[in-house]
């Protein structure tokens, strides 16, 4: 590597170290110390290792390793992955507006974004992409077919693609614009008197997305009860999440109080603005991946007893990020602190905080888990994210409906079914009826769809093993009529599943008519938890009962 390479590597080395002195007075030896020990490392492998060695990945490789002794979310961000941090944490890019995957030799378009670039230029879910700008396509990988679509906004394209069922290659020229992915993808009436409102993520403006589509529901129709689902929402922006709560909170009541190595650095965030509705029932959804600032909301809106949690216990993320610049358009992303919602509770549910770190983790032990009350005088408990008053359990799908969605028979069938239908009816009125669920039986016959059981896998090992411990002549003629069984009851599976599989189904041959918004709509149409949901806002005696304490339930009871 070249003097001016290491030169940059040393300043960058430098620079970091001046940021993380300031203010640690008491570890300023050990630090300075071991900067000057890797600096020097450094410098002696670019003297003297055998061959020319290249600096920045090797910075990038000991940072990665140093943070990977700490928490998952104390990561290094280097300048070439700015632009995928800007839309993890602000939800916009410059591009095309569509979501890709490989599949088989190609990178194939699978869900474009309504209203942008990708599909208001003609491209459709099912489109193999062969080319931009000339470049072969065929054989990348998605993220470098991903680099190549995303550029600065107004910038122009030109991509080859061949169509589902096609052959013939056609060219599209695209112009980039900045996408923008909504922090709501649906909000609607799911029943005559119940609003619902999907919020995936806590981008910028995701609070007045929420209020907006509140108000909205509310004053064009005689609601008498709102849902907010959180579940998938990973989470986001710790100021969004307190407005949120604000919309059903009066102002000045603690939502979150933070607290990180510093005690008297701690934080307290309060309700800002007048209350929006303090009155109008409230369910909030939630499952395992529901993390972070939608903690921070369904832990506030528990512990004020403002509303009903209904799903899945929560991921338990309790800690806080701040991002911080470093040399050369590089950033920090680390932990801070802790926060605690109002109750005084902190939902961590891994403990990172000691030698071992990331890999040591561990759960917090029920021994140190405490209990709390919240303002009604309901008892809940840190250390485990947020455990709903009314519980789901989570749902599993069976094997051949995984493998009827993993290995793309469902998607490609929703692509097929669009070439045989211009048009479908709307998402509440669509369904998967017999006609349709048989020809799609007989389009996977026709692709010789099979996967392998549990009990398939189990059965070869106990061949293999017979064979191993020559039992094999012995025992052939069993495993074969054992092997005729399984294979005669997989015949049944399509049926047995049929439920589920039409599920995805129709959740897939929607999303080519009616793109996301629809997508979630027909998901929520046939939702138990969401259903549950209802049942509760439309029984005011139950919603008191559960809100009270008398009374704890399943969501699929």
């Amino acid at each position: 590597m070249n003097k001016i390479g290491f030169r940059i590597v040393v300043v960058f080395v430098l620079l970091l170290s001046s940021h993380f002195v300031k203010g640690q007075d008491k570890n300023n030896f050990e630090l300075s110390k071991n900067i000057e020990i890797y600096i020097d490392v450094l410098r002696q492998l670019n003297l003297n290792y055998a061959d020319d060695i290249n600096p920045g990945d090797l910075s990038k490789t000991a940072i990665d390793a140093m943070l990977g002794k700490l928490d998952p979310y104390t990561v290094y961000i280097p300048e070439s992955k700015i632009e995928d941090f800007e839309l993890m944490t602000k939800g916009e890019y410059g591009g095309i507006g569509s979501l890709i995957q490989k599949q088989g030799e190609y990178v194939v378009i699978t869900e474009p974004y309504e209203g942008f670039p990708a599909q208001v230029s003609g491209l459709k879910a099912g489109d193999k992409i062969i080319a931009v700008d000339g470049d072969s396509a065929v054989g990348k990988n998605s993220s470098i077919v991903s680099e190549k679509l995303k550029g600065t906004p107004g910038t122009d394209l030109i991509l080859t693609v061949q169509a589902y069922g096609d052959t013939i290659n056609r060219q599209v020229e695209i112009t980039r614009e900045k996408v923008k992915i909504p922090n709501i993808p649906y909000s609607g009436m799911v029943s005559e008197k119940i609003g619902y409102i999907a919020l995936s993520q806590f981008n910028p403006n995701a609070a007045a997305d929420v209020k907006k589509a509140f108000l909205e529901l509310r004053s064009n129709n005689k609601m008498s009860g709102i849902i907010l689902d959180l579940r998938g929402n990973g989470g986001g922006l710790l100021s969004e999440a307190v407005s949120i709560v604000n919309i059903f909170v009066p102002k000045g009541k603690t939502v979150v109080t933070t607290k990180g190595k510093i005690n008297s650095d701690a934080q307290v965030h309060r309700t800002r603005n007048g209350v929006t509705d303090t009155k109008i029932p409230l369910v909030i959804l939630v499952n395992s991946n529901s993390a972070s600032a939608s903690e921070i909301v369904a832990g506030a809106i528990q512990d004020f007893d403002r509303g009903i949690i209904i799903g899945e216990r929560t991921f338990g993320k309790g800690l806080v990020q701040n991002v911080l610049p470093l040399p050369f358009n590089s950033k920090l992303k680390v932990t801070i602190a802790k926060y605690y919602i109002p109750s005084g509770r902190c939902i961590q549910a891994i403990d990172y905080f000691h030698e071992n770190g990331n890999k040591g983790a561990a759960k917090v032990p029920d021994s140190l888990i405490s209990v709390f009350k919240t303002k009604g005088g309901r008892t809940v408990y840190d250390g485990g994210g947020i455990e709903p008053d009314i519980k789901s359990e989570r749902r599993d799908f069976s094997q051949i409906t995984g493998d009827l969605y993993a290995g793309n028979y469902i998607f490609n069938y929703a692509n097929q079914f669009v070439l045989e239908h211009p048009e479908i009816l709307p998402p509440a009125q669509f369904e998967i009826n017999d006609t349709t669920y048989n020809d799609f039986k007989n389009f996977i016959t026709d692709q010789n769809f099979d996967y392998l059981t549990e009990t398939g896998a189990l059965l070869e090992e106990l061949r293999g093993s017979t064979e191993r411990e020559e039992y094999g002549d012995a025992l052939k003629a069993s495993l074969d009529e054992i092997e005729a069984a399984l294979n005669e009851e997989k015949k049944h599976d399509i049926d047995k599943y049929k439920h589920e599989i039409k599920e995805l189904l129709l959740v897939e041959i929607v999303s080519r008519y009616y793109y996301q918004k629809g997508k979630l709509e027909s998901t929520i149409k046939g939702d138990p938890v969401t259903a549950k949901a209802i049942e509760v806002l439309n029984t005011p005696a139950e919603y008191a009962s559960i809100l009270d304490g008398s009374t704890t339930k399943s969501a699929t009871e």
